[in-house]
């Protein structure tokens, strides 16, 4: 897997330029196929660029945004990335596809989920952990793992050959814990959780302090 890398001077820069990106690829996802289906994961600096990114021209009503990965815990609860998501999109009118992470069935509810996905991403956003987890694929865990315990939490989360299914992947990566697991996941290295994640094409915007 090829990445290429942008390296910015910190989050707040990365924030605005992977606003700018999903902007971009919106419109010429839109112009081409009438759609745009964009997954995203969880992070601080994800939603710091979906704040920037209201803020841009984007079709919203043309636009399906995905879970790349969620906790199980109450609607509304601080930890879930939906809450995040939520808040960040404020009235923007795109659709989103939360993850069923409240069924009882939580095996079947993946299931479920994996059948409202679209044949291809047109994005899919990840982020990076210093442990080299991305998503909810982390050290330890089987590799096609649907859900499981992390840090606390039960989660749910896209599995790999899902991830390969994007036109393109972008990282966001801030913070010098992260250096370590950049290095490793700019050569490659299946070692880590992120390092065996396959696309089409790969856009990483990193902050200085992580490249």
């Amino acid at each position: 897997m090829h990445h290429v890398l942008t390296s910015l001077p910190g989050p707040d820069a990365v924030a605005q330029a992977g606003a700018e990106f999903v902007a971009e690829r919106a419109q010429a996802a839109i112009t081409d196929r009438g759609i745009f289906h964009f997954a995203v994961s969880g992070g601080h600096t994800p939603w710091a660029m979906f704040a920037a990114l209201t803020s841009l021209e984007v079709a919203w009503d043309a636009v399906v945004i995905y879970q790349v990965d969620e906790r199980v815990a109450p609607p509304g609860d601080p930890t879930r990335n939906l809450t995040h998501l939520t808040e960040a999109l404020g009235s923007a009118p795109a659709t989103v596809l939360p993850m069923p992470v409240n069924d009882a069935d939580l095996t079947a509810a993946a299931a479920a989920y994996a059948t409202d996905l679209p044949g291809q991403f047109d994005l899919v956003h990840l982020g990076l952990g210093p442990d080299g987890h991305t998503a909810s694929l982390v050290p330890g865990d089987p590799v096609l793992s649907v859900t499981g315990p992390y840090q606390g939490h039960v989660r749910m989360t896209l599995t790999y050959p899902a991830l390969a299914r994007a036109r393109q992947l972008l990282w966001l990566v801030t913070g010098a814990d992260k250096k370590a697991a950049l290095s490793s996941l700019l050569a490659a290295d299946a070692g880590i959780p992120a390092g065996r994640v396959q696309a089409a094409a790969s856009l990483v915007l990193a902050d200085q302090a992580a490249s």
